[in-house]
């Protein structure tokens, strides 16, 4: 899945937040690395992974640096280490689990309340395989999200909705396409051009990460 050679290039960091067990890392690592793994353990902590995109209309590649978070309660108090200074939050929920909808409900509040202002926020339902077990409705996403954006003041976030299936694979890729899109690409690149020009040609990242010097395991919430 690795991008072609572009002209231009951004980094951004990109937080998964959601209960565990919703398929946060199963989505992840069918982005990454393209594979599933069923006995998938739950991540402890947060894991650390990496993954290009490109958009060609705009001849840009897009790095994500993506941190995995836990979804056990007794790893909430670490979520802000992850999602301080993070340009985009996949908040992922199982469609088989209203429990799931409402916790990834509570960390759209957090987030709006503490993360940058502007973050890109993508409220994912997994496991759209097991539409025959749905306890959430798209139209129920789509009305929360709209009174979402009724509340909202000032410069609220953007929140995108999606549904996929890290098991089949089907949407994952779209998923990221999507944030990508609604990132602040041309800010990225005009913040970075003065270091990539002192790198002597070496591509820079685009955006200040800041990102948390925390215990990193690759691991994850099952399917």
């Amino acid at each position: 899945m690795s991008a072609p050679a572009t002209s231009r290039f951004a980094q951004f960091k990109l937080v998964l937040l959601g209960e565990s067990a919703v398929g946060k890392s199963s989505i992840v690592h069918r982005f990454v690395k393209n594979t599933f793994d069923e006995l998938r353990e739950s991540t402890i902590g947060a894991a650390f992974l990496t993954q290009t995109i490109t958009i060609p209309e705009t001849d840009t590649t897009i790095k994500f640096e993506i941190w995995d978070t836990a979804g056990q309660e007794r790893y909430k108090s670490l979520a802000p280490m992850y999602y301080r200074n993070a340009n985009a939050a996949l908040c992922v929920y199982d469609i088989t689990s209203r429990v799931s909808f409402n916790r990834a409900q509570d960390w759209i509040k957090e987030l709006r309340k503490q993360a940058p202002e502007g973050i890109v926020i993508a409220l994912v339902g997994n496991k759209s395989d097991l539409s025959d077990n749905r306890e959430v409705e798209l139209s129920e996403v789509e009305e929360y999200v709209e009174q979402y954006n009724s509340e909202a003041t000032g410069g609220g976030s953007t929140i995108i909705i999606a549904e996929c299936s890290a098991k089949t694979g089907d949407g994952v890729l779209e998923v990221f396409n999507r944030i990508g899109r609604a990132l602040p690409v041309e800010e990225a690149i005009n913040a970075a051009g003065g270091r990539a020009r002192q790198a002597g040609g070496r591509r820079a990242g685009g955006v200040d990460l800041n990102r948390p010097r925390a215990q990193a395991q690759q691991g994850g919430s099952c399917c």
